[in-house]
Protein backbone atom coordinates (compact mmCIF):
# COMPACT_ATOMS: atom_id res chain seq x y z
CA UNK A 1 0.00 0.00 0.00
CA UNK A 2 1.17 3.49 -0.60
CA UNK A 3 -0.11 6.54 1.12
CA UNK A 4 -1.93 9.53 -0.55
CA UNK A 5 -1.77 11.85 2.37
CA UNK A 6 -0.10 12.17 5.91
CA UNK A 7 0.77 9.02 8.01
CA UNK A 8 0.46 9.01 11.73
CA UNK A 9 1.69 6.43 14.42
CA UNK A 10 -1.33 4.04 15.41
CA UNK A 11 -1.27 5.75 19.02
CA UNK A 12 -3.08 1.97 19.51
CA UNK A 13 0.16 0.06 19.51
CA UNK A 14 2.94 3.17 19.99
CA UNK A 15 3.92 4.08 23.17
CA UNK A 16 1.18 2.06 24.32
CA UNK A 17 2.10 -1.49 23.58
CA UNK A 18 5.55 -0.90 22.38
CA UNK A 19 7.97 2.00 22.74
CA UNK A 20 9.04 3.83 20.13
CA UNK A 21 6.66 2.33 16.36
CA UNK A 22 8.76 -0.84 16.14
CA UNK A 23 5.72 -2.48 14.12
CA UNK A 24 5.94 0.37 12.01
CA UNK A 25 2.39 0.99 12.08
CA UNK A 26 0.56 4.14 10.72
CA UNK A 27 -2.85 5.22 10.14
CA UNK A 28 -3.93 7.60 8.05
CA UNK A 29 -7.25 10.09 7.52
CA UNK A 30 -6.32 10.02 3.39
CA UNK A 31 -6.98 6.46 1.33
CA UNK A 32 -4.18 4.37 0.78
CA UNK A 33 -3.19 2.88 -2.72
CA UNK A 34 -3.18 -0.64 -3.47
CA UNK A 35 0.17 -1.49 -5.46
CA UNK A 36 0.51 -4.77 -4.81
CA UNK A 37 -1.57 -8.58 -3.78
CA UNK A 38 0.02 -11.06 -0.84
CA UNK A 39 0.01 -14.00 -3.21
CA UNK A 40 0.44 -15.95 0.54
CA UNK A 41 -0.40 -15.19 3.53
CA UNK A 42 -1.62 -17.59 6.79
CA UNK A 43 -3.86 -16.18 9.13
CA UNK A 44 -4.31 -16.84 13.00
CA UNK A 45 -5.15 -19.91 14.84
CA UNK A 46 -8.79 -20.25 15.39
CA UNK A 47 -7.90 -19.96 18.99
CA UNK A 48 -6.16 -17.32 18.63
CA UNK A 49 -8.67 -15.50 16.64
CA UNK A 50 -11.52 -16.36 19.50
CA UNK A 51 -9.29 -15.31 22.41
CA UNK A 52 -8.81 -11.66 20.40
CA UNK A 53 -12.84 -11.37 19.89
CA UNK A 54 -13.11 -12.26 23.90
CA UNK A 55 -11.25 -9.65 24.51
CA UNK A 56 -12.76 -6.93 22.10
CA UNK A 57 -15.42 -8.47 23.97
CA UNK A 58 -14.91 -7.36 26.92
CA UNK A 59 -13.46 -4.10 26.51
CA UNK A 60 -16.78 -3.52 24.59
CA UNK A 61 -18.57 -4.62 28.05
CA UNK A 62 -16.15 -2.27 29.77
CA UNK A 63 -17.51 0.89 27.54
CA UNK A 64 -14.39 0.82 25.54
CA UNK A 65 -14.69 1.48 21.91
CA UNK A 66 -10.53 2.24 21.54
CA UNK A 67 -7.30 1.41 23.14
CA UNK A 68 -6.86 4.82 22.41
CA UNK A 69 -9.26 6.18 24.67
CA UNK A 70 -7.61 4.08 27.63
CA UNK A 71 -6.15 5.72 30.40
Amino acid sequence: MEATGDLEDDPDLTNRKFPGNPTLTYRSTEPFRVVGEVAAWEGHAPEQVAAMKARLAELEAQGETSLNESP
